[in-house]
């Protein structure tokens, strides 16, 4: 049975973390009293407050902050909320000059508190506790008292351009998170802990699999060899069971002219995340933000009967978009990068078996990388939609009846579908429980009228398919990163770059340690020998730090008896094996993708 899903506005959790950011910057400003104040918002897990204050803080200050927050708490202070003018508001915030620009913003429509851009005028509304006040629609808890002293923690400080915008002043933001009980806190305490150790951009720059440059430029991956070779393995797989699926490979520019994102919509309403336009011989063309438009033009090359449908259509195609430098993150969020993409045209009889189709394809896929938890989301029509109702309907029924068919626990986002069309989200959770948003399957009434797709019907008249995206993995860059963090750079022995490295103890082993690599290699397996004159145990060590699944030792006995002494990177030593039987725990592991 579905589940509605609860916004994260509406929990308690928010109304604390929201109320411990407005805590913090009460703290902040005692401490800095001509200080500015930008925004401070509840994020996942926690909050953030950013600000323009005379010096760098350090993490003495954030002690300092802290222990003040606790003071606050106990002094019970209640949050109030007020309605006011904006002359009133300017009156307020006189000395405060974001505070100021946001008010202008909030007068004119468009824009709220936050900066985000919004479809209608808000209310101007403030709130204030003790002596802080801060232009905020809330909700926030009753008083201060209510938060739990024990429960707050403010985790570090960053630099953040004010609105994230390059151009514009460098702020210090400080990053806190609270709970309802210690134990919470001290267990997403540990859990960072152990997200720190498993950050992708640490194992990448450890294991040499990728780094970003800023001669490049930033959000501008390079693969490395350990990393292109694991790139190389996912789309290998990838590939083969497109192929399999009835799938048809497709290939796109990476450049289009101006026409064709006027059509699409993107010139209107992407333009900011495109980067500008090159002339060519008097035409401009735009580096493309996706691939959509080139597969409904592939379609559309010529005239599709009822016949040929679902057509499918799939492109591991290279997309970029103007992210600005303040949320550049790693591989997760990038300039440039490769998207999964597909796109299938259907006829409306042949909505639901496509629809389960594609959910059965996407858990398979899902699940081969080794993810076993996988959370469903369907998404329907928002307030503002294109589209005509009974489209809508069909699409959003055939999503729910595929999700229930297949027995998947789902939670409904009810208003929470693109306007263009329903989908489905499905979430992944991570070895240490993180949940990551990977694939969606989502409709689009949007392109296929602004293209104009058809096909002829069975009647002999033109009909418009049904237009579904599917980004399966979502992007290689962003996809690498959540495996990366997953595995804690331990993949598994199918994706490992390296997959046994060959450990001779002495220089007088080293011809039988090439001949077993020899054997290997001819058997599919990616190898390496260790001919470094260090001791075994630190050539064993470091085969340890760079994750390598078999440590494959050779020494006289070795030899003498045509074997290995294998060790795990778990630090296992399961001892002495034939070549032939250790080939055969490798291809078991290989093919139950251990």
């Amino acid at each position: 049975m579905p589940e509605k899903v609860q916004s994260y506005e509406e929990s308690h959790l928010y109304r604390i973390r929201h109320s411990a950011a407005h805590i913090m910057a009460q703290a902040v400003l005692e401490m800095f009293p001509n200080g500015k104040v930008a925004i401070g918002p509840p994020i996942e897990d926690g909050f953030y407050y950013d600000f323009d204050l005379p010096r760098t803080l350090t993490p003495e200050d954030l002690e300092v902050i802290e222990n003040r927050m606790r003071q606050i708490i106990k002094e019970n202070y209640p949050f109030t909320k007020e309605v006011v003018s904006a002359e009133e508001a300017r009156r307020i915030f006189h000395d405060q000059p974001y505070k100021i620009e946001l008010i202008e913003g909030l007068e004119k429509g468009g824009v709220d508190e936050y900066g985000n851009v919004t479809n209608e005028a808000p209310e101007i509304s403030i709130y204030r506790h003790a002596s802080f006040v801060d232009l905020c629609r809330g909700p926030h808890v009753q008083r201060t008292g209510e938060l739990n002293p024990k429960a707050i923690k403010l985790i570090n400080t960053a630099g953040a351009y004010w609105r994230g915008d390059e151009h514009k002043p460098m702020l210090q933001r400080i990053y806190g998170t609270a709970w309802e009980t210690q134990k919470e806190l001290d267990d997403y305490l540990a859990l960072m802990e152990e997200a720190r150790k498993r950050d992708h951009r640490k194992l990448g720059r450890d294991l040499d699999l990728f780094s970003i440059n800023d001669e490049v430029g930033p959000g501008l991956i390079l693969w490395h060899p350990k990393g292109g070779m694991i790139r190389k393995l996912i789309e290998d797989f990838w590939r083969s069971e497109h192929e399999k699926a009835g799938y048809d490979f497709v290939y796109s520019p990476h450049i289009g002219r101006a026409k064709l994102w006027e059509t699409s919509g993107h010139l209107g309403f992407y333009a900011e995340n495109m980067y500008a336009p090159v002339d060519v011989e008097g035409q401009q063309y735009y580096l493309k933000p996706m691939n959509c438009p080139f597969h409904i033009h592939i379609y559309k090359s010529r005239s599709r009967s009822y016949r040929e449908l679902p057509v499918r259509l799939a492109e591991l195609g290279t997309v970029y978009r103007y992210e600005r430098s303040g949320v550049l993150h790693g591989l997760l969020r990038v300039r440039g990068f490769t998207q999964d993409d597909a796109h299938h045209f259907c006829a409306p009889e042949q909505m639901p078996a496509e629809i389960d189709f594609l959910l059965a394809f996407s858990l398979h896929i899902l699940r081969s990388f080794g993810f076993s938890e996988i959370e469903a989301f369907l998404s329907t029509k928002p307030d503002h939609s294109v589209g005509d109702d009974e489209r809508w309907n069909d699409a959003t029924n055939a999503l729910r009846a595929s999700l229930e068919r297949a027995g998947m626990k789902y939670q409904v986002d009810e208003g929470g579908g693109a306007f263009y069309g329903p989908k489905i989200d499905l979430k992944v959770r991570d070895a240490i429980k993180r949940e990551w948003q990977l694939t969606t399957i989502q409709f689009d009434f949007n392109l296929s009228d602004r293209f104009d797709i058809e096909y002829t019907g069975e009647d002999g008249l033109p009909h418009r398919p049904y237009m579904i995206h599917r980004a399966l993995l979502g992007s290689l860059e962003r996809f690498f990163g959540v495996l990366i963090e997953h595995y804690g750079g331990a993949f598994p022995v199918w994706l490992a770059p390296v997959q046994a490295i060959i450990i001779p103890i002495a220089d007088r082993h080293l011809d039988y340690a090439y001949e077993v690599k020899k054997q290997l290699k001819a058997a599919g397996y990616r190898v390496e020998v260790d001919e470094r004159g260090e001791r075994m145990n630190a050539k064993i060590r470091d085969a340890q730090n760079q994750k390598i699944p078999y440590m494959l030792v050779v020494g006289d006995k070795e030899v003498e008896n045509g074997q290995v002494a294998l060790r795990l990177r778990s630090g296992e030593n399961p001892g002495a094996i034939s070549l032939d039987d250790f080939i055969a725990r490798a291809e078991m592991d290989v093919k139950n993708k251990i």
